[in-house]
């Protein structure tokens, strides 16, 4: 599959051609929106929502009456990150829909949210967040719709197992998708893990299952990883 398409480090939309000709006033309120976005996205994944908004702001380079300017409040701030994020997510239902088989785009479906979510360890957060905020509010249900239907047609195909449906897609793939909130010896596994979850999934006559991507984690590689986020922890307690 293609490469991830977007990043935390690189995860605001780019500049329309309007904006770069646009007076450098306007140009630089964008700029500064966009690493406000990129700050709070890296403090939240280490230290949850109620990550400190001046740091937020340092580390963005600008002042605290900047950040203010932009989110009024932290649960705007946590409404505009969560926005974004939803927005990436329908941005990859045009390739799920061109994917040539129900498997193939069950395949497309999965990655791409392992993907989001490993490539964005602020989401989980955000989401609970998101859900105390307005329990009511499903902005993705037209989503879930689409992916069970695309369940039903692979199981009608014969290529997905039966007594699967589509929340157990997302529960699977969200486990995946939470090794990116484990440090990059974990996160790096993922692809390798999900293809193991894709296999389980297939029908029992599918055809011939592919070669696993990547390599294991041997037991010194997995000893140091393990050790190393004991200390973090460790320290983080203190």
């Amino acid at each position: 599959m293609t490469s991830p398409t977007r990043k935390p480090q690189d995860g605001v939309p780019a500049l329309s051609v309007a904006e770069k000709n646009a007076p450098p006033r306007r140009r630089d309120a964008r700029l500064n929106r966009d690493r406000l976005i990129i700050s709070a996205r890296a403090l939240i994944a280490q230290h949850g929502v109620d990550a400190s908004l001046e740091e937020i702001a340092r580390q963005a380079e600008v002042g605290v009456a900047t950040l203010y300017r932009n989110f009024t409040t932290r649960d705007d701030l946590v409404r505009n990150l969560y926005d974004l994020a939803l927005a990436e997510l329908h941005a990859v239902r045009g390739e799920i829909e061109t994917a040539p088989t129900p498997w193939d785009a069950l395949v497309v479906y999965t990655e791409r949210v392992a993907e989001w979510l490993v490539a964005d360890p602020s989401l989980p957060p955000i989401l609970r967040r998101m859900a105390q905020l307005d329990p009511s509010a499903r902005p993705a249900a037209e989503f879930d719709g689409f992916i069970a239907s695309l369940v039903a047609r692979a199981k009608k195909d014969g290529t997905l197992r039966r007594d699967v449906d589509a929340v157990d897609l997302a529960v699977l793939v969200t486990m995946v998708g939470s090794l990116g909130s484990l440090g990059d010896g974990f996160a790096g596994q993922w692809r390798r893990q999900l293809s193991i979850v894709l296999d389980g999934l297939r029908a029992a006559d599918a055809p011939r299952r592919p070669r696993l991507p990547g390599r294991p984690l041997n037991l010194k590689d997995y000893q140091a990883t393990v050790h190393g986020l004991t200390r973090r922890a460790a320290r983080a307690a203190r």
